[in-house]
């Protein structure tokens, strides 16, 4: 007798490994990216002015606390996305396929991305 399948799928129920949570945060790293590339280009744009007027703008705008958590969020999901990219560079390779090595690999990505983006907030926020 063959047991039946859910009507439903319980997402709350699936336990993930950690290169699974990665692997999705990769998606929304490069979603966020590509989304808020705009922002990224006029920011940049407003810095290269070499009018008074186009830098103090500049300044003002990136002077916002919530520019702020936001040029901090992107800071991790470019950092996040750049490690998790070689991670899947080396696993087309067939380096670190194996399940103990995955799982290395992954917590690697989390703490370097976690770790380089506290050093770049740190320098956003002027405190470094």
């Amino acid at each position: 007798m063959t047991k039946p399948r859910p009507k439903y799928l319980a997402l709350h129920e699936i336990r993930l490994p950690l290169a699974g949570y990665a692997s999705i945060l990769h998606r929304v790293s490069g979603a966020g990216l590509f989304l808020m590339l705009p922002l990224l280009i006029w920011l940049f744009q407003l810095s290269l002015d070499s009018t008074q007027q186009g830098w103090a703008l500049f300044a003002a705008i990136t002077g916002n606390w919530l520019v702020k958590l936001i040029l901090l969020g992107l800071i991790w999901a470019f950092l996040h996305h750049f490690c998790m990219g070689i991670r899947i560079l080396l696993i087309d390779i067939h380096v670190g396929v194996e399940k103990p090595q995955a799982h290395a690999s992954a917590i690697t990505v989390m703490a370097v991305s976690l770790t380089l983006t506290l050093i770049f907030g740190l320098k956003l926020l002027g405190a470094y």
